[in-house]
């Protein structure tokens, strides 16, 4: 009887122990998928500017979708890069994220010469965000009213064409290169600090052309101080429905823009990709969020990590062809 006792005992404790280590890889995913109780979101550019703009708007939608504070942290450099290698070297436990914008990705790789992280190994794709798009705006006094009299008007006065972007490298800096490249004309690039002085010189008359974000140039295009002649993305853009594309004007395959993405540290957990995934996607269908982004001039990007990592990986090789030749400061 006693040895009955015995193998009774040793078959509960067995299959106790056997519950318990059922039990584990779960309380691991449970415990992988815990935030710390602050999140910060980082942004690689100065407060008060469009990426910084966005953050702050969605900081505290993520916050209550994720029951955790999460707050927008500065640090700007190297357009971009500086905040993305901080984010790269942090722990992938979710307290570092990077609210990425699109040339940190894209275009930083193509043209720093010592970027000190890799996008592509260095960082987890976790959720797309937004999407804008550029239109090429010139002065109103150029006798050119279509994107084919602009190219024909260049390729007249070869090198003699100018046009103005936010700084080497900048996404607009080398839409024009491009542009350059797919039609053949030669353009002169004037690089600025940032896209407002190089804008206003458009108006002024100082630069021909320029590429710039649709929500920033709209008001100048409604008042007749620049013209519009195209968008950069595939189909038309609601904020100006009566300017064509570039495709439309006769450049094809010139489908370029900007967006910007969240990422978190190289090897985070798939649980919480997933869960930061979800409390993005949930953020951004908001109708207040979508609403006060869309009158920023972007438009809401949400779909899964693997999408935006095939268009940084996209967008990437389209610009090492646009930035041949060219190298940042």
């Amino acid at each position: 009887m006693e040895s009955l006792d015995l193998t009774r005992r040793h078959a509960v404790a067995a299959l106790a122990g056997s519950a318990l280590l059922a039990a584990l890889p779960s309380r691991a995913l449970a415990q992988q998928q815990q935030l710390p109780p602050l999140v910060k979101l980082v942004v690689g550019y100065s407060a008060g500017g469009p990426v910084d703009g966005a953050a702050r708007l969605l900081a505290p939608a993520l916050s209550q979708e994720l029951g955790t504070q999460v707050i927008v942290d500065n640090r700007p450099g190297a357009s971009g890069s500086v905040g993305g290698d901080a984010v790269a070297r942090a722990a992938p436990d979710g307290a570092l994220l990077f609210f990425g914008a699109s040339p940190t990705i894209t275009i930083n790789p193509n043209i720093q010469r010592k970027m000190p992280f890799d996008p592509m190994k260095d960082l987890t794709p976790i959720a797309p965000l937004v999407d804008y798009t550029n239109v090429l705006v010139v002065n109103k006094d150029l006798p050119v009213h279509s994107v084919a009299e602009l190219l024909a008007y260049a390729k007249a006065r070869p090198g003699k064409v100018f046009y103005g972007s936010a700084g080497i490298g900048a996404s607009n800096h080398l839409s024009g290169a491009l542009l350059e490249k797919m039609t053949g004309v030669q353009l002169t690039h004037v690089p600025y600090k940032g896209s407002a002085p190089a804008l206003a010189d458009v108006m002024g008359g100082t630069v021909t052309m320029m590429f710039d974000i649709v929500a920033t140039s709209r008001p100048f295009i409604q008042s007749g101080k620049i013209r519009a002649l195209a968008v950069t993305s595939r189909q038309r853009n609601r904020m100006l429905p009566e300017v064509p594309t570039m495709i439309e004007s006769g450049v094809a395959g010139y489908d370029v823009g900007g967006w910007f993405g969240l990422y978190g540290p190289a090897r985070m957990d798939p649980a919480l990709v997933a869960r930061l995934n979800a409390a993005a996607h949930k953020a951004l269908a908001r109708e207040d969020i979508a609403h006060r982004l869309r009158e920023q001039g972007y438009e809401v990007w949400s779909g899964g990590a693997d999408l935006l990592a095939a268009k940084g990986q996209a967008d990437r090789r389209l610009w090492a062809t646009a930035a041949q030749g060219i190298e940042a400061e």
